[in-house]
């Protein structure tokens, strides 16, 4: 599975136990409009039937890498620093792209040269598959250091088509056993790397960010565990955007807060779709709370998770009813758009 042709974009799926999705992700890349690049399979230490099933596909462009596991963030680096591409792809190994993706990124790219991360909104997806109605529809334009670092446009892993010159420019090496070793994403991170990232580029670079309008990531949700882990991922995202404090300590200060309060928002969003319904009323209070701003600049989004988190507290079945309602006159409308 190797191919000798030059390729203009490099995707890099990490592969850890993924035996239930890989097939569709990968399918999702080979029926690609834009045909022009080489998919970088990165087994983390697989140890279910994942590698059967990627041992099936023949396609030259696909490429294998084995490592010991070194989690999601170190798989993205080893895939990275083995592209050949002009822009980097990331897709999770769980997602799935729209056919049109690779072809609308690289036109976006091009006629936009001081854009580095180019992303678009996703549809929420559920464990077997299906639409569940609404999904991630972000700022694509204008994008400042502080909206990178209050709402985080791109969105999720498998959305960004990135310029290797930028990750070029970020990338450095590592200590001790990895002093060889190329680093993008943070490897002592097993949550919110993504926000570090970006955080970084923002910061320290002249990089921009843009987004295409149209849907072209299914990203698939999986709310196990949550209400349990809630207090993890908040601890883990506060330490993931410390690690660029000393880049710009007067940003900090004047932003922390209000990012504080967004990724309380955002918990309690979670916590909701997961049914924890004392973790999501505390959360959005919290939120609001920290950094009242979030009712001002973000009314809508704010006072819909905060009467949810309400609702909630109604019986299921009148709550289901109101919530089929919403769905059907807001998340199928934001589809559509």
């Amino acid at each position: 599975m190797k191919s000798n042709a030059v390729p203009i974009v490099s995707v890099i799926i990490p592969m850890y136990n993924v035996g239930k999705y890989i097939e569709q992700s990968i399918d999702s890349v080979l029926k690609q409009t834009y045909h022009n690049f080489e998919i970088i399979l990165v087994d983390d230490g697989c140890t279910d039937d994942t590698l059967n099933k990627v041992n099936k596909f023949t396609d030259p462009r696909i490429r294998l890498i084995h490592q010991t596991n070194r989690g999601l963030s170190g798989a993205r680096n080893t895939g990275i620093d083995s592209a050949r591409g002009l822009y980097v792809a990331l897709l999770d190994a769980d997602d799935y792209w729209a056919k049109d993706k690779l072809a609308k990124h690289i036109q976006h790219l091009s006629a936009n040269p001081k854009v580095g991360v180019s992303y678009c909104p996703s549809l929420f997806i559920n464990k077997e598959g299906a639409l569940l109605g609404v999904g991630q529809f972000p700022k694509l334009s204008n994008i400042t250091k502080q909206h990178i670092f209050c709402r985080n446009p791109v969105g999720n892993g498998s959305s960004p088509v990135i310029r290797r010159a930028l990750l070029a420019e970020i990338g450095y090496f590592g200590v001790k056993r990895d002093k060889y070793r190329k680093i993008y994403f943070d490897e002592s991170l097993r949550q919110s790397e993504d926000i570090e990232l970006w955080t970084r580029i923002a910061l320290t670079t002249a990089w921009k960010f843009a987004g295409i309008a149209k849907p072209l990531t299914y990203y698939r949700v999986n709310d196990t565990g949550l209400s349990a882990d809630v207090d993890k991922q908040y601890s883990s995202w506060q330490h993931a955007v410390m690690l660029n404090q000393a880049s710009d300590p007067t940003f900090f200060k004047q932003f922390y807060s209000l990012a504080r309060a967004y990724q309380l928002r955002y918990l309690a969003r979670r916590a909701i779709q997961s049914e924890s319904k004392l973790t999501a009323f505390k959360l959005i209070h919290q939120a609001i709370f920290c950094n009242y701003r979030i009712l001002f600049q973000e009314p809508s989004r704010t006072i819909m998770t905060l009467g949810c988190a309400w609702l909630k507290f109604l019986p299921s079945k009148l709550y289901r009813r109101i919530e089929k309602f919403a769905m059907l006159n807001f998340g199928n409308s934001s589809i559509k758009q």
